[in-house]
């Protein structure tokens, strides 16, 4: 799921269907509801269109809020950059950032889908979930290095932010939440906890 704006959120409720939910009130509603064409894995808003990614395919679309498809990647260009995109996560400058598990790859695009930087290192090992804390923050899941990954765009760099002394135990999808500076991560593990760190 991602946030549209503060009130709306778009859900991804299989069957190849994206639903759009209301909040108001503390109450939730449910809106209109848009097909896509294969089973979807990420999702993400920017610049007034969705972006999704497809399961277990190098296929990205940015789809209108009535389901129109805007722009999608061609065959070179899925070859190229991107085996198994999955999360996605984007900032309020408009970029996203696509993680690749089958690349080990972090790709930052545009609202078209141009590739504007690419990130590789032995810490990005089976990259999963992923969010924006500023446009030069962005957190990643490192699954099989056990860590949180800290990527900064302005100077290129990869580090890690927190690991298995942290608590830290394949991290699979984590979000941040600004109101409170708190990130929570939950592993791909059966469990039922969700950890949550505080940013400084």
């Amino acid at each position: 799921m991602c946030l549209i704006d503060r009130n709306t959120a778009a859900v991804d409720v299989g069957c190849n269907k994206i639903q759009m939910i209301k909040v108001q009130d503390k109450t939730l509603t449910m809106g209109r509801e848009l097909n896509v064409s294969k089973i979807m894995f990420g999702l993400t808003s920017c610049r007034n269109s969705l972006v999704v990614s497809y399961h277990n395919q190098p296929w990205l679309e940015v789809i209108s809020m009535d389901g129109k498809v805007l722009r999608q990647f061609d065959k070179s260009e899925k070859s190229q950059h991107f085996k198994n995109p999955t999360f996605m996560c984007t900032t309020l400058g408009g970029s996203v950032f696509i993680s690749d598990h089958g690349t080990h790859t972090i790709t930052k695009v545009d609202a078209q889908l141009n590739i504007l930087q690419t990130f590789t290192s032995p810490l990005l090992k089976e990259p999963w979930g992923i969010t924006a804390v500023t446009e030069d923050q962005i957190l990643v899941c490192s699954n099989r290095n056990h860590s949180i990954v800290l990527l900064q765009p302005s100077t290129n760099t990869v580090s890690t932010l927190m690991g298995k002394d942290d608590g830290i135990e394949y991290p699979y999808s984590l979000t941040y939440c600004p109101d409170q500076k708190k990130v929570f991560v939950a592993p791909n593990v059966s469990t039922d906890i969700i950890k949550v760190y505080q940013m400084s």
